[in-house]
């Protein structure tokens, strides 16, 4: 069956950037205060995919240089096949999510070798376990999300809404962004797909 693009749309959810800072400041409540502020902020400046996040390692980050890059080889692949480009974030673009200083603080007091956001039954942590920090971060700060339809419940937040919330913030929140911006943020392999899932959050 096709999908429907109006439903699609309707099941995007979305977090304002207050919400996310409720949601950072709600890090400090737990154990790990500085990791779960690291991890939320990471992924709600860059959009990576929590599968993507899991496998970042810590030598990719170039703090000095304010850049996250990542090899092909741990991105989402297309569905027609090939390994995608080699991709350099610059962190906080738009200097409003203090990104550098937070992983900054992360790093100074964590045990890190290899992966960024190591486990400790594991070498590294799970998407899965990426996204329930998220969840419950966002369980801890009571927010609710957006969509289309209206509003939904804190249990409705999950990595993917961090990923989400990466369009709305550079359409509505950041000036001088284009739905080509949020496409190469995101790493979407056709601008059409960006739009397709998007252009609802531009106001007419």
């Amino acid at each position: 069956m096709p999908r429907n693009p109006s439903n699609e749309k309707a099941n995007i959810h979305f977090l304002k950037p207050v919400q996310v800072e409720a949601m950072r400041d709600a890090a400090y409540v737990g154990r790990h205060g500085d990791r779960d502020d690291a991890m939320a902020t990471l992924l709600y400046d860059t959009g990576l995919r929590r599968g993507e996040l899991a496998a970042v390692d810590r030598d990719m980050l170039d703090l000095d240089e304010g850049e996250l890059r990542i090899p092909g080889s741990i991105q989402k692949h297309p569905p027609t096949g090939g390994t995608p480009d080699p991709v350099t974030f610059e962190l906080d673009r738009a200097g409003s999510l203090r990104t550098v200083r937070t992983l900054r603080a992360y790093l100074d007091g964590a045990d890190v070798d290899v992966a960024l956001f190591p486990s400790r039954k594991s070498d590294r942590m799970t998407g899965k376990g990426i996204n329930d920090v998220v969840k419950r971060l966002a369980e801890r700060a009571e927010v609710r999300p957006f969509h289309a339809g209206g509003r939904g419940e804190p249990g409705d937040v999950t990595a993917h809404t961090l990923r989400h919330s990466v369009a709305w913030r550079m359409l509505r929140a950041e000036e001088g962004n284009t739905i080509y911006d949020v496409r190469n943020r995101l790493r979407h392999s056709t601008v059409a797909t960006t739009e397709q899932r998007y252009d609802h959050f531009q106001t007419v």
